[in-house]
């Protein structure tokens, strides 16, 4: 005889038999799985492991290229007029008589005491003038930066969503100018037209010779320290001599920004989401700006972040006509004086700012794309 539990279990229906507990999961297949922090401190930690490696590649290249360049060390430092006997007394100084091998450890060792050795062309050490020339391009190449993006970027969001357009046909015709036009030749206009002819701007310089030494240098940048001592009018002359390098480097950085800025819009724009936000109604300022743009921002940095590097290893011909004392002028002077103390420190200093860049780009993804988290 079936007991009641066997004749309930009979009368239910199929579908309202109670679905069978799922296998509980294992204890190893749960420690398998990392977890989301984890993966993030993993992430960054590959990312600072590369610097020192990117370093000590950087370092190698330099070496080699001291070595190779046909230029002597010693000769730069005693003059070709030099007995034979003082020539070969500094070269044994300079540890020049070592194996090659035995020459870099002392050369990394020296990079990695802060030792870049002693510029012939200044008698300084190299660090004391890279750190005296860096503040001149650093406050150059911030204010381009600072243009470029605040005009490029929305330049080139306005010529993608106006694709074919006039707009953008003169948009990609001035993209086309800034990529063609020498730097050289834009920067003797620009004196020619807004300095001599038209007497808008002052001439070449950080400053006028009026206010030479009569701020005090705490930071190097010019119109910073002269905010910092209230000086007004210190800080209007450094700032008027700052408009037009600024913004020959501005003309040339803005015109890569909008270029790629449009790529990237366009090829958002004609994605499927984009479709169906306009289907829903969505109005063209949030789709523009908000769904799309939001998504071109971690290639943008990426290109934001080469141009910021760029003009921070100095241009070389803007600060050449412009007689701007920065990192760009002092490694082309080096450079002509056989200097090579010099050039292979700013060399250095140039890696570095890459490297540093590439790192705070790597920092900024992780933010604004939750995926890369």
């Amino acid at each position: 005889m079936r007991s009641d539990g066997e004749l309930q279990a009979e009368l239910l229906p199929p579908e309202a038999e109670p679905p069978a507990a799922p296998p509980p999961a294992s204890g190893v297949a749960r420690r398998a799985r990392p977890s989301a922090a984890w993966l993030r401190l993993r992430g960054t930690l590959s990312t600072l492991a590369s610097v020192p490696i990117t370093l000590f590649g950087l370092a190698v290249v330099t070496f080699f290229i001291g070595r190779v360049v046909p230029i002597d060390p010693v000769l730069a430092i005693v003059g070709d007029r030099a007995p034979a006997d003082v020539v070969e007394r500094a070269r044994l100084d300079l540890g020049l008589d070592q194996p090659l091998y035995v020459q870099f450890w002392r050369y990394l060792g020296q990079i990695f005491s802060g030792d870049l050795g002693r510029s012939v062309m200044t008698s300084n050490p190299v660090t004391q003038d890279i750190a005296r020339f860096f503040p001149a391009t650093f406050e150059l190449a911030t204010v381009a930066i600072i243009i470029a993006v605040l005009i490029g970027v929305p330049l080139g969001v306005w010529a993608a969503t106006r694709q074919g357009k006039f707009v953008d046909q003169a948009v990609r015709l001035f993209c086309l100018a800034g990529h063609s036009l020498p730097v050289f030749v834009l920067g003797l206009l620009s004196l020619l037209l807004f300095y001599a002819k038209l007497g808008w701007v002052p001439g070449p310089g950080r400053q006028s010779i009026f206010f030479e030494g009569m701020v005090e240098e705490r930071t190097g940048i010019l119109t910073v320290d002269s905010l910092l001592a209230g000086d007004w009018g210190a800080f209007n002359d450094a700032l008027y001599h700052l408009i037009q390098p600024a913004g020959v480097l501005a003309f040339f950085s803005l015109a890569y920004i909008a270029r790629m800025t449009r790529a990237f819009m366009l090829a958002e724009l004609r994605s499927e989401y984009v479709t169906t936000a306009r289907a829903k109604g969505l109005s063209s300022a949030r789709i523009v700006w908000r769904h799309a743009f939001g998504n071109i921002m971690v290639p943008l940095v990426t290109v934001l972040a080469m141009t910021y590097a760029g003009l921070l290893e100095g241009a070389v011909l803007t600060e050449t006509i412009f007689s701007w004392p920065g990192l760009g002028q002092y490694l082309t002077v080096s450079l002509l004086n056989a200097d090579m103390n010099a050039v292979l420190g700013a060399t250095l200093a140039v890696g570095l700012i890459y490297v540093v860049l590439n790192l705070l780009a790597d920092m900024l993804y992780r933010l604004l794309d939750p995926r890369v988290k």
